[in-house]
């Protein structure tokens, strides 16, 4: 069976709803609910005008005209102007083992590299071994503790890259 295939776009206004049920299903898929994980980030609901902030971009994915999943990069909450943060990259199992990821994954790194970032942080946790994975494949490596104000006391694994 050929697999799926996807298109990646930056969020619209229209997305938000579709967003939101991602991250809110996704995330007690790998018991990131209750306080400390992103889950509970205001900015869920409204994720197009978050990240069209400076220096902010979000990316989805289609599968057959429906959004599956998505990524984002902003700065770094209470970190150095030059350190962007890979956040709320989650997808659902419909979209996973397409490549999806990593084409996401790399939209937000150009894009980190077009507004001048020099290094991309991000936070995960322990269960997420699929993302892992990617992370370390493409260039992460491991750190030893959080950076930054993120709020997401959950997460505790945390992940570097040199852009």
């Amino acid at each position: 069976m050929k697999p799926a295939e996807y298109t990646i776009r930056p969020i619209e206004p229209r997305d938000d709803a579709a967003i939101a049920r991602i991250i809110r299903t996704v995330m007690p898929e790998f018991g990131a609910c209750g306080s400390g994980f992103a889950i509970n980030d205001p900015e869920v609901d409204w994720m197009h005008r978050a990240y069209g902030a400076s220096r902010s971009a979000y990316f989805v994915v289609e599968v057959n005209g429906e959004v599956v999943g998505g990524g984002g990069v902003a700065p770094l909450e209470g970190g150095d102007a030059s350190v962007c943060e890979l956040r709320k990259m989650y997808f659902l199992p419909t979209a996973r083992g397409l490549g999806a990821g990593a084409a996401v994954m790399n939209k937000c790194l150009d894009k980190a590299r077009e507004f001048g970032f020099t290094t991309c942080y991000l936070e995960t946790l322990t269960g997420m071994d699929a993302a892992m994975r990617l992370y370390e494949r493409s260039g992460f490596r491991r750190i030893d503790a959080p950076m930054g104000a993120t709020g997401h006391g959950g997460c505790d694994i945390w992940y570097l890259k040199d852009l």
